[in-house]
C-alpha cells in the first residue's frame, strides 16, 4: 500500500497506484496545492504527463443587452495515478510552476 496525503480539498480517491519517486503528485509526492480551482473539459491529451483544459462560459454585454461566449485554456500536469483522456471533465488546482506553461495539476476526474 502507498501513503496518501490530505490535500485539503474533498476529492475522490484514485484506485491506481502511483509511480514511486514522483514528486509532482499532490497525493503521494511533495507538490502543494494553493490558489484557484479550474473546472473544464480536456481538449488535448497528446503531451506526456500534460493536458490542455478548456472552460467555456458566457459573458454579459450590458450595453447591448446580449450575451457572448468566452473560453479559457490552461495546461495542467497529470499525476501518474490518474488516467485521463480527451473529453473527460476534470478539476485542476493551482500549484507551483512545474514548467514554463504548466502551473496547475489535475486533482479529480469525472468521465
Amino acid at each position: 500500500m502507498y501513503l496518501t496525503r490530505n490535500i485539503g480539498i474533498p476529492v475522490k480517491k484514485s484506485t491506481k497506484s502511483p509511480i514511486n519517486g514522483e514528486k509532482n503528485n499532490p497525493f503521494n509526492g511533495t507538490l502543494s496545492i494553493r490558489g484557484k480551482l479550474f473546472e473544464g473539459i480536456v481538449v488535448n491529451a497528446k503531451a506526456k504527463h500534460t493536458v490542455t483544459i478548456e472552460k467555456k462560459s458566457s459573458i454579459n454585454f450590458s450595453k447591448f443587452r446580449r450575451y457572448g461566449r468566452s473560453k479559457n485554456r490552461i495546461h495542467a500536469h497529470v499525476p501518474s495515478n490518474l488516467d485521463i483522456g480527451e473529453g473527460d471533465r476534470v478539476i485542476a488546482a493551482e500549484c507551483r510552476p512545474i514548467s514554463k506553461s504548466v502551473s496547475f495539476v489535475i486533482i479529480e476526474v469525472n468521465p
